[in-house]
Parts: structure tokens; C-alpha cells; sequence
């Protein structure tokens, strides 16, 4: 029988080029609080009439999803309350089975299928702007910036495109496939080329690679021994962090990819980490989640339970290490001590990442439903059936939760409205 992550689409630290099936970040952009001005006339105003005006209300800050995991921390947190009893406010058939995270960006929701095409989508009803095909299968989220969508597909290439039409730029060429999602960054002051968009790009070449946003040319390189499926993260503004299918993470200076740090695991780290601060936290094919001192070099703890790897990246926030499991479960962690904290049982393996919120977390399963847990005892605050297997992580952007399933439907949550007296 062939195994669950192999039919959905969900990669795995393959070890045989030619016979490996293709498979089928909390960040925020600044919050932007618009101030009021205070406009003065010709005319004269009483001081009483002044009195008789409201103050203005504070614009609410517009959360945005613009790269796999939220952001370059790659924490999955974001910092809002999670949505209550949640409706569908509106579905999207799309080409093909969805593995992939989608990015939330200016009132669009971009995100790839297993058939190798990227859906821009309206945020507020579904409705398809454009569309790409590459050559394969996109499986992370494309970053969104500098009014472009920078796309990485299993087809070995990182394709940018006008975030508006879809109209191609530039493309990279890897030696492999690309099954991580880019990260955009500002390139830091002590860097060739300071304040730079800059992509940070990790592939199944086993390389990491920084590429100047404007052109797709080559800034610097990393080598590692294996294959690295998931995205790297920024950690303290100096350092890129992730592990991959060498059982190592790796610390290098983001500013020219000089190695500070290898730390060993026990097994293969199938996915991307999640970081607070300077600690970096990973699943690995061991059945544990570790937690790095990324800047000390050392291992902090690590955690075990059941005879199940973990295969999704953790959502981290000050108290708590949130990650899936395919023992059906989701654990949460304490983050300082590395004790279980609580777990939350699904139907289905844990394959996507969560995404916690101020009051709760939220998370897929593959037996078709979306969940909600408390995070102080993971008691469940609520559930929705949507009927496909959900391996893709969610995403959050614009007041609602997106997410794709195994059989193609893009999905986009709202709170229910509040009944009008």
C-alpha cells in the first residue's frame, strides 16, 4: 500500500533521486495604524462644539500572510484572536490536489496544487485574477513582495512573477526540485549589498541559496550532504536556520552563508523549523521534537512520545511549541522545559502545521476536518467538517483563515456574522 504522505502529495527525506515520486512563515508585514490628523478650517469652532466629537477610532492593523509560515521567523503565531464559529465563506475548485500553504497578500490569496498551477484568487469571494502553470508540483507557499509572487515548484525552478497579472520576470534554475517555500528579506546592513530584497531559498539539491530579488542572480551559496525540504528561518536579524535530510541543523551568517554552527539530530528533519528568539524547534523521522540553542550551538531538550515522526513545522509563541504528529495528534510542548503540556486527538495523521493565534491554535487533520483548541488545556473551541483531507497548512490573512485539500478545493473561513438587531 502505498503510504498516506506519498498519495497526498507530502514530501519525505527521499533517498533515491530516480525512483522518488514528485510530490503531488509568524510573521507580519508592518502593522500599519493609520493616524488621524487633525484638520483645521477657515471657520471658527466653539471649544463646545469640539467637546461634542467622538474621538476617532484606531484603523484596525490588516494581518497579512505573505510568505510560508507567516514570515521569516518562520513561528506560524499570529497576533490577533483566532476566528469564532467560523463559516465557509467561499470555496474554489482548482486544478489539482493542494498540498501547499497559500500567502494572503493586499486582498489575494495565492496558492499552488499538485498539478503545478498557482491560483490568484480575490480574498473576498473567490473569484480567480490569474493564473500560472510550472512543470510540476508546488508544494509550500509562494512569497509575496515588491509587488511580486516569487514561486518555487518541484520542476527545479523559482519563477517571479508581477503579483498583479501573473506575467513572469525572471526564473532560477535549481539542480533539483524546490519543495520549500522562499522567504523574502531586506539584506542586512553588513551584507554586499545592504538593504536588498533578498530571497532565501533552501532545495532538494541540498543547497541554500540567497537571490537578489530584482534578477534571480546567485548572491551566495550553501552546501549541505542531503536533501532539505523545508524553508529556512532568520533568527536574531544574523543568522539563517533550518535543518534538513542530514540529520543537521545548520546556523550560517545570513550575510554571506559562512557556517557558525552544525548541530546533530538522531534522525531526518522533514520540514520547516519554528524559532522564538534564538531557540529553533524541529520535527524529525526519530519521533521527536528538539529544541536548538541557535546562536549557543547546543541541544536545550528534546521531546518523545509515541513511535511517530513528526512531519509538520511548529508553531512557537512565548509559552508553547505547537506541533502534528502522525500519531493523530496534535502536542503541545512547554517551551522553556521541553514537558508535554497537553495533546489534542484527531480522526486522521497531522501533517500541516498550526497556526496559533492570542487564545487558541488551529490545525488540519487529514480526516477532513479543520479544529480549534484552547491553548491552556487544548480543549477544543470548535470544529469543521470540510470533507477532504487537509494536508496543506493553514494560512491567515485579512480576517480569515485559508486553507486547500487533497481534493482540490480552496477553502476561505470567516467568523459568523453577528446578527443585526
Amino acid at each position: 500500500m502505498i503510504p498516506l504522505n506519498q498519495r497526498l502529495g507530502v514530501l519525505s527525506c527521499e533517498h533515491d533521486r530516480v525512483d522518488a515520486p514528485p510530490a503531488a512563515r509568524r510573521s507580519r508585514l508592518p502593522l500599519l495604524i493609520v493616524p488621524f490628523f487633525l484638520l483645521t478650517g477657515c471657520g471658527d469652532r466653539s471649544a463646545s462644539d469640539s467637546a461634542k466629537k467622538s474621538p476617532p477610532k484606531p484603523v484596525a492593523p490588516e494581518i497579512s500572510w505573505p510568505m510560508t509560515r507567516g514570515g521569516p521567523a518562520l513561528s506560524g503565531s499570529v497576533a490577533t484572536t483566532l476566528p469564532r464559529d467560523p463559516v465557509i465563506a467561499w470555496t474554489f475548485t482548482s486544478s489539482g490536489q493542494i498540498t501547499a500553504e497559500a500567502a494572503i497578500v493586499a486582498g489575494r490569496v495565492y496558492v499552488g496544487t499538485g498539478k503545478g498551477t498557482l491560483h490568484c484568487l480575490s480574498a473576498a469571494t473567490g473569484k480567480q485574477l490569474w493564473e500560472f502553470s510550472t512543470k510540476d508540483a508546488i508544494t509550500a507557499a509562494p512569497a509575496v513582495a515588491a509587488g511580486k509572487v516569487f514561486l518555487s515548484s518541484n520542476d527545479g525552478k523559482l519563477y517571479a512573477l508581477d503579483a498583479a497579472t501573473g506575467a513572469p520576470a525572471w526564473q532560477f534554475t535549481s539542480e533539483d526540485k524546490i519543495s520549500a517555500g522562499a522567504i523574502v528579506i531586506k539584506a542586512p546592513a553588513d551584507s554586499a549589498t545592504p538593504g536588498a530584497d533578498w530571497i532565501l531559498l533552501n532545495g532538494y539539491d541540498g543547497t541554500t541559496r540567497v537571490l537578489a530579488a530584482a534578477d534571480g542572480k546567485l548572491v551566495w551559496s550553501y552546501k549541505t550532504d542531503d536533501y532539505i525540504n523545508g524553508s529556512p528561518a532568520v533568527v536574531d536579524g544574523r543568522y539563517l536556520v533550518f535543518g534538513g535530510c542530514d540529520a543537521q541543523l545548520h546556523v550560517v551568517h545570513l550575510k554571506d552563508g559562512t557556517l557558525l554552527h552544525k548541530i546533530p539530530t538522531d534522525a531526518q528533519i522533514p520540514a520547516s523549523i519554528g524559532t522564538f528568539g534564538t531557540m529553533a524547534f524541529c520535527g524529525n523521522y526519530a519521533n521527536q521534537t528538539v529544541a536548538f540553542d541557535a546562536i549557543g550551538g547546543k541541544v536545550a531538550w528534546t521531546y518523545e512520545d509515541r513511535a511517530l515522526p513528526f512531519m509538520s513545522a511548529p508553531a512557537v509563541n512565548d509559552r508553547l511549541v505547537l506541533i502534528g504528529s502522525r500519531d493523530k495528534h496534535l502536542h503541545a510542548i512547554d517551551r522553556a522545559t521541553g514537558k508535554a503540556a497537553w495533546k489534542f486527538k484527531t480522526g486522521g495523521r497531522i501533517e500541516g502545521s498550526p497556526i496559533i493565534f492570542d487564545d487558541g491554535v488551529i490545525f488540519g487533520s487529514a480526516d477532513g476536518r479543520l479544529y480549534a483548541a484552547n491553548l491552556t488545556d487544548g480543549t477544543e473551541l470548535w470544529q469543521l467538517d470540510l470533507g477532504e483531507a487537509l494536508i496543506a497548512s493553514p494560512s491567515f490573512g485579512g480576517q480569515q483563515i485559508v486553507i486547500g485539500g487533497d481534493k482540490g478545493t480552496v477553502f476561505a473561513l470567516r467568523s459568523r456574522p453577528t446578527p443585526k438587531p
